[in-house]
This record gives C-alpha cells, structure tokens and sequence, in this order.
C-alpha cells in the first residue's frame, strides 16, 4: 500500500472529471445554445446541476470500468495514474482545437495503453473492450443518427400547418426539458467512468477487494468534479457542435437532445461505457439529414471521425508513455515527475487558448469556417 500515491491518483482522477465536464457539456448544451433556447451560462449552470444528480442514479458503467476492459491483478497505481495522464492529455488537446472527441475512449485508451506498457497484451480484457466499448462506439452513433433523422422529418411534418414563429417558440421550450435530459443522462454514464477508475486504483492499492463497489465518498467527489467542469463551460466545442456542424433550429435542437437522452440512458441502463459525444454528434447529423435544405457541413464532420478514430490508439500511447517514464525514473518520484509535466503542459495549453478566446459571449457567432469568430481575430489584432 502507497497511500502518498493513491492520494495523487486520486486527484489526477478527479482532475481527469473535471476536463470530461466542460469537454462533453456540448453534448447536451450546444444545440439549445445555438438556437437561443438558453442563455450559455444559464445553459451550463442547469447542465451541470443536472450532472451532480446523475451521477448518483446507477453504478453499472462504473462496474464495467473498474473490472471489464482490464485484468485488475496486473493494475497497479502507477498503470492507473499513467492511463489518467493519457485520458487528460487528449481532453486538452481536442478542446484546445475544437474537436468533439470522446472523453470516454480517452480514458480507456490511456488505462489500456499503460496496461499493455506494463503487463503486455494478456493484462487486457479484448473481449470486453471490443463488446463494451468498440462496437457501441461504431454503432451508437448510427442509431442516434437515425432516431434524429426520423424524428426531426416527422415534427417538420406535423407540425408544417404551423407557422415558423409559434413553432420554434414551442419547441425551444421543449428544449430545456430535453436538453435536461440529456444532461441527466450524461452523468449516469460520464462521471460513473472516473468512478470505476479510482475504484480500480484502490483495489490496486489493497484499500478495496477485486470487484467492489465504488464507496460513496468516490461516488460524491466524481459527481462534484464533473459538475463543476460542466459548468466551466466547454465553448470552444460547445461552437463545434452548435454552429459548425449544422444549421439548427429549435425543431432540430429538440429532436437531436431526444434521441441523445433515450441512447445514453439505455447504454447506462446495459452498463455499456457509451461515448456521449458520438451520439449527441451523431443526432445532431440526423437532424440535419432529416430536415429538407439544412445544411450539413461533412468537412467539420470528417475532422471529426479522424479524432475519433485516433482517440484510442493516441490516448493509448500516451498513457504507454507516461508509464515507460514513470517507471523509468521509479517510486514516487517518477509519478511527481510526470504529475508535474501534465500540470505545465495544461498551463501553456490554456494560456495558448486565452489568446483565441472562445466563451460565452461570441460562442453563437456565425460559423465562417472557423472555431475562432473573426471579430475576435479582428479585435485580438487591434
């Protein structure tokens, strides 16, 4: 037992929850941002109440993290903490450009990529990882896709003896219900991915037995780190998924965070760690290809499967990294070092995106092609 170490996991962690808050607030916020259903900040302040309640409404995914993907004998703190770095790294890296990327392969890449760094191939779970992680990631968002699609052609279609105006009126109320729920439903599944980490780190360390549950204390503290991130508010991919990807209004906006709510929630309800952000923008495309003339933007949408595809092998390499290095230097102090190292490289990264802000005020700003509004580029100049 180090307990010098676990606590330093354990922060690393909570950190790595913090960072999936504000990345994947898009992901129930965005579309009812773009189409001024909610004011931003109002938009992430419910968002983030809502995460603190869902992280309390089941344990499955949290189960399927802590003892599905990896076998927990060849874990030690050191695999942890290294896969957390590899989770985090990415985070900040896709929001720093933009890109909505999944948090949740994020992490299970870095925690299998430094598994293998430490134990080889034989310490991971392949079945698990291609049952629980890689087929829902392929098909969930095919299948919120087509809910969107089906969905926003069938409210365009009933309601076409309406006129414009009550309509988006009716449906942007809508939209605070189910955006919501989208929210609600996002921490059921989300903040339940860091439980299952820091579970796994005290079974590593000899604190808990193989296979426990996640205590109450981890439960609180996960569901309070992803809420506060949540409501920090990820703007720079809050614009990606709200402006770049396609033109929505309040119809659209309802349709995409339906068929978002429903997809999640059944995955959390199978204990299947579902990717948040391959169905919100997998719904957000169907709601573009179920409204006749909406304009979809497939170049915003390809840089955005690049990322995912990349997601897991990068994550991966990083946490491999962070592990060689660790261990290299040994003890303690090699997880200082890197500790260290992430702490720095998230500072020049966060002063590098102070310079091209991104926030709630210019976050609805017509898209033009890039994540930076123009004006800022004109007034940052001037």
């Amino acid at each position: 037992m180090n307990d010098g170490v676990l606590a330093l996991v354990v922060v690393t962690a909570l950190a790595f929850d913090f960072t999936n808050g504000f990345h994947d607030t898009g992901n129930a916020m965005a579309t009812s941002i773009a189409t001024g259903a909610l004011p931003p900040k109002v938009a992430v302040a419910l968002s983030g109440a809502l995460n603190l309640v869902g992280a309390f409404l089941s344990l499955s995914v949290a189960a399927t993290i802590a003892s599905g993907l990896v076998n927990t004998g060849d874990v030690t703190l050191t695999v942890v903490f290294a896969g957390l770095v590899g989770g985090i790294t990415w985070n900040l890296l896709t929001w720093f450009f933009g890109i909505p990327s999944s948090s949740s392969h994020a992490l299970i890449g870095g925690v299998i990529g430094s598994t293998i760094a430490a134990a080889g191939s034989d310490g991971v779970k392949w079945h698990g990882v291609v049952s629980k992680v890689i087929i829902p990631a392929g098909l969930s968002p095919v299948i919120a896709a087509l809910i969107a699609t089906a969905g926003t052609y069938l409210i365009y279609r009933l309601s076409r003896s309406v006129p414009d105006g009550t309509r988006n009126h009716g449906f942007r109320i809508g939209q605070i219900g189910s955006a919501s729920l989208v929210s609600l439903a996002h921490g059921t599944n989300d903040a339940q991915k860091t439980m299952g980490v820091i579970t796994l780190a005290l079974i590593a360390n000899g604190t808990l037995n193989a296979g426990a549950q996640a205590p109450t204390w981890v439960i609180v503290s996960c569901a309070i780190a992803i809420s506060a991130g949540t409501y920090l508010g990820g703007w720079r991919v809050i614009r990606t998924l709200g402006k770049g990807l396609v033109e929505i209004d309040s119809p659209q906006g309802m349709a995409a965070e339906s068929s978002s709510a429903a997809t999640i929630l059944l995955s959390s309800h199978f204990g299947y760690s579902l990717s948040t952000t391959h169905v919100a923008t997998g719904s957000i495309l169907g709601t573009g290809l179920g409204r006749r003339g909406a304009e979809v933007r497939w170049n915003v949408a390809g840089r955005m499967a690049t990322a995912w595809l990349l997601t897991l092998p990068a994550s991966g390499l990083v946490g491999a990294a962070c592990y060689g290095i660790a261990q290299g230097i040994g003890g303690t102090a090699g997880i200082v070092v890197v500790f260290a190292v992430l702490v720095i490289a998230s500072g020049v990264l966060y002063w590098q995106a102070r310079k091209t802000p991104v926030s709630h005020h210019n976050v609805n700003a017509e898209w033009d092609g890039a994540l930076v509004p123009a004006e800022t580029h004109e007034r940052i100049a001037a």
